[in-house]
């Protein structure tokens, strides 16, 4: 027989969430797919070899479960618990972390309704 556990106590062993009650919300929002399958409850016993769709904020992450874990331990540890077979993210999706920001003097106030245009047809240049 092969080792099952509940997926809110494997989201939280493989550092996925910060709490197993977080977790538990995730999967109750039907954030969180089993081999495709959308599922709404935190008792759901996944194993080895489940591939869990998770949706965080912006980004989605494919996860293949290796191994049920014992315990909530360093990150290294918990590394193990799974392999990341997320998709790369598109270009368009992805900034890079030094990108340019528009900037404005210090003290020059509010902008103005022709500056709030300039920057939106800025950023519009830079987004494509």
């Amino acid at each position: 027989m092969r080792a099952s556990q509940r997926i809110d106590k494997w989201l939280f062993y493989a550092r996925v969430l910060k709490s197993r009650s977080l977790a538990a919300k995730l999967v109750q929002k039907g954030r969180v797919r089993v081999n495709g399958d959308k599922i709404d409850r935190a008792s759901r016993m996944i194993v080895a070899g489940d591939v869990l769709t998770i949706t965080l904020d912006r980004v989605i992450k494919v996860l293949e479960v290796v191994d049920p874990g014992t315990r909530r331990g360093p990150y290294e540890e918990a590394r193990q618990l799974y392999r990341d077979i997320s998709p790369e993210p598109s270009p368009k999706e992805y900034k890079a972390p030094g990108a340019m920001v528009p900037l404005r003097e210090a003290g020059s106030g509010r902008p103005t309704k022709r500056d709030r245009r300039q920057i939106d047809r800025w950023k519009a240049l830079t987004d494509e």
